[in-house]
This record gives structure tokens, C-alpha cells and sequence, in this order.
């Protein structure tokens, strides 16, 4: 496909002049919220793909990676950003990873877990975010601690600060974004996992994704993916 069929497929995405662009602000790491102002990697690649396609942004907020994924097929977002997972590309299709962040765990400033190795022990009790890259991960690799979900990554960082489980998982970023102000608690620097995100479409069989992808591989060709990470 040349790149003048790219752009087209691309213009295609928004209906009406409106581009509808899922945004998770459970992710610290990609999006910052401030009132109504939305910062970060994802906010900043959504304007510049509705920029590109002389769009309006219409940013649909979700406060987790599950609720996102929830409603692809719904008729309620037209892109969105996601961690690739071999589970969800049943459902939605997925660019190249437009950034790699970590994911780890905040325990009990007196537990004795002090790696991320150690937290996967027999009577280890370690909440998780329902339907996140690392609730997915931790489904799958988890051998002898016992895994309890919760529903969004503030939500499962609130119930775990008031007493729920041994650890809690989550990206480093925003774990250290909520638990910043609690002496109590202390975030292991191990990685549990690395979570490559992407920009995805709601349809796995959605042959706008060479588009999107190569809209993803333009934008960090010309350095705009590396300067909005350090904005």
C-alpha cells in the first residue's frame, strides 16, 4: 500500500470530522489528567493523529486498561491505547509498540518481600487491577502466591492502602504517583513485567491498522514519540 492510500484509510478512522480516542488515565505512565487537561505520550499522538487527519479529538476517559478493552466493538471509541496481549488480539488489532514501560509492585514498608521474585511465595495475597497487561501476566505466570483482582488501578492501589493483600501491582509510575505521600509503603525496583503499548482499533479485522502503524512508525521516525515522552 503507498502512502498516499495510508492517509486515506487514516482520514476514515473519524466520523464527521471526530476523531474518538479512548484514553486511560489508570495509566501514569502515558497520561496525566489535570482537570480537563489530558498531558502524556497518548494524549499527545492522538492529537497529532486527529491533527494529521484534520480531525477533532474527543477524548472518551476510561480509568482502566479492562474498561477500554470492554467496550471495543461497542460503537464507543474509534482508536485507543492498549498493551499488546496475544489474548485481546482475538478482539482488537494492534500497531507496533509505540513505548515499553514497567510494571511492579508496592508492598508493606515492614513486609519482608524485597524483590519481585519474592512476592510469588505460598500465603502471598497480591491484588490486581482486573483485565490490566499485568493481571493478564500475573493469570498466566503466577505459581504460589494467590492472585485477588480489583477493578481499576486507583481503585485496587486505594483498597490495598487500606489494608487489602500483600502487594499490589501496577506501572511504576503510577504506583509512585499513589503511594508518594505513604510512609508505610514502598515500591520493589524490580520489574514484574515490561509492557509494550500500542495504538489499537476496535476490530482485529480492521485492515486500517497498516495505517495506523504507519502513522505510529512515522511519528517515532521523526523524534515526536521521544520528545513527548520528556515533555
Amino acid at each position: 500500500m503507498i502512502q498516499s492510500d495510508f492517509k486515506t484509510n487514516l482520514k476514515t478512522l473519524a466520523r464527521d470530522g471526530v476523531l474518538r480516542v479512548a484514553i486511560n488515565t489508570g495509566n501514569r505512565a502515558l497520561v496525566q489528567q489535570d482537570s480537563d487537561i489530558l498531558t502524556g505520550i497518548s494524549p499527545a499522538l492522538a492529537r497529532r493523529l486527529a491533527g494529521e487527519i484534520n480531525a477533532r479529538m474527543e477524548p472518551i476517559i476510561y480509568n482502566g486498561a479492562g474498561k477500554v478493552f470492554e467496550d471495543a466493538g461497542c460503537d464507543k471509541w474509534d482508536i485507543g491505547f492498549l498493551a499488546i496481549d496475544p489474548m485481546r488480539a482475538k478482539k482488537i488489532a494492534f500497531t507496533q509498540p509505540y513505548i515499553v514501560i514497567e510494571a511492579t509492585y508496592a508492598v508493606r514498608q515492614d513486609a519482608a518481600l524485597k524483590d519481585v521474585a519474592d512476592v510469588d511465595a505460598a500465603g502471598v495475597q497480591v491484588l490486581t487491577s482486573i483485565g490490566s497487561a499485568y493481571d493478564m501476566h500475573l493469570t498466566k505466570t503466577l505459581q504460589n502466591a494467590t492472585l485477588e483482582r480489583s477493578g481499576t488501578p486507583p481503585e485496587s492501589f486505594e483498597e490495598f492502602r487500606a489494608g487489602r493483600c500483600d502487594a499490589v501491582a501496577g506501572v511504576r509510575a503510577s504506583l509512585e504517583v499513589a503511594f508518594a505521600n505513604s510512609p508505610n509503603i514502598r515500591i520493589l525496583s524490580g520489574v514484574l513485567t515490561s509492557v509494550r503499548q500500542a495504538m489499537v482499533l476496535p476490530d482485529n479485522t480492521d485492515t486500517r491498522i497498516a495505517a495506523l502503524d504507519d502513522f505510529v512508525a512515522r511519528a517515532n521516525k521523526a523524534g515526536f514519540i521521544k520528545a513527548a515522552q520528556g515533555a
